[in-house]
């Protein structure tokens, strides 16, 4: 089964140590906040284990930051399972709930959502805490990459609701699916979990340009094998597997087969430009601490490359068989069994 698929990672992710206390109180959190509105909801919420996710890939935050990163990677996760194939007017819905996600972090901190529902109240809360301390280049660095990812999935949206989903051709769908796994912004936090900044010269360099978005190719075309099984038990086209077997009249084994090798060729060709960063900082002329905060950028994409990694390995969220109301929502088209889009 394609969640059991494994990759051959050269690099390990510590584990928060915080992981238990943090999970605590982000589950009472979530509660709280409206974000999870029935016991069935909390149930399958919990399944999906993106606590682990979060104490993986971001293992170096202290104890209440890691409480605030769980409850922004929370965010994502579940606004992306509200869209119902079979009300066509939810598209309109989610694209006026992501303009008000997207200009949030542009607005002064501490004012109050002027498109009101948990998922909009939720993101103020947490951006107010996910930016205190960094600088205005990095937030507006975030705040570009955040944009990106939820404009894409208006457009995923989109599609679907006009029955175009499974039309993109291969090279449409990855440049696509780099926008929509949304991991720029998510290295961008890794930032912000240790407090510091990646110099903005080596920001700026094609060679970390290019390693950013190849850790985006190989963590979306990941989640596409791992979460295969899921998604096309919704009916869900946008993954890569499914784009393989419509273009190339393949059989599903073999567009995982191809799937695998997209991806593998994907991680090489990171390692490889990896290899070249101290070369990077050597042309930059960057001094210790520069290369320093160089190091700890890179770290930050392992982080996420082996951290999601192992955590999509064993999460419910991509488990094949699955009973009781989260799969009845899933076959009825829904992904999700709260309404969070609402009052």
């Amino acid at each position: 089964m394609p969640q059991d698929v494994r990759f051959d990672l050269p690099f390990d992710t510590p584990v928060s140590e915080h992981l238990e206390h943090a999970r605590a109180r982000h589950l009472r959190w979530i509660w709280d906040m409206g974000l999870i509105r029935s016991l069935a909801g909390f149930e399958e919420y919990k399944s999906w284990d993106l606590p682990q996710a979060a104490a993986r890939t971001y293992p170096h935050a202290g104890a209440d930051d890691m409480v605030v990163l769980m409850n922004w990677f929370s965010l994502a996760f579940l606004f992306d399972d509200q869209f119902d194939a079979n009300q066509p007017d939810r598209a309109d819905r989610i694209a006026e709930v992501a303009r008000e996600l997207i200009v949030t972090p542009l607005r002064p901190a501490g004012i109050r959502p002027r498109v009101v529902c948990p998922i909009t109240l939720a993101w103020a809360e947490v951006w107010n805490h996910l930016s205190d301390g960094m600088s205005l280049t990095w937030q507006t660095r975030f705040a570009a990459s955040w944009g990106r990812f939820l404009v894409a999935h208006c457009e995923e949206v989109d599609l679907a609701a006009r029955g175009l989903a499974g039309t993109l051709g291969l090279d449409e769908y990855a440049a696509f699916r780099r926008r929509t796994v949304g991991i720029h912004h998510s290295i961008d936090a890794g930032e912000r979990s240790r407090g510091f900044e990646v110099p903005t010269q080596a920001m700026a360099h094609p060679l970390m340009e290019r390693m950013r978005d190849l850790a985006a190719d190989t963590i979306g075309f990941m989640n596409d094998i791992h979460s295969f099984e899921r998604e096309k038990r919704r009916g869900d086209g946008h993954n890569l597997i499914a784009v393989l077997h419509r273009e190339r009249d393949c059989s599903w084994k073999e567009a995982a087969a191809e799937a695998f090798r997209m991806t593998t060729a994907c991680l090489d060709e990171y390692l490889e430009l990896e290899a070249r960063v101290p070369g990077m900082c050597d042309e930059l002329g960057l001094d210790e601490d520069q290369r320093a905060r160089v190091r700890m950028g890179v770290e930050a994409i392992q982080h996420w490359i082996n951290g999601n990694y192992e955590w999509a390995l064993v999460s419910g969220r991509y488990a094949a068989a699955k009973e009781g109301p989260a799969a009845a929502a899933e076959l009825a088209g829904r992904g999700s069994v709260d309404d969070l889009l609402a009052v």
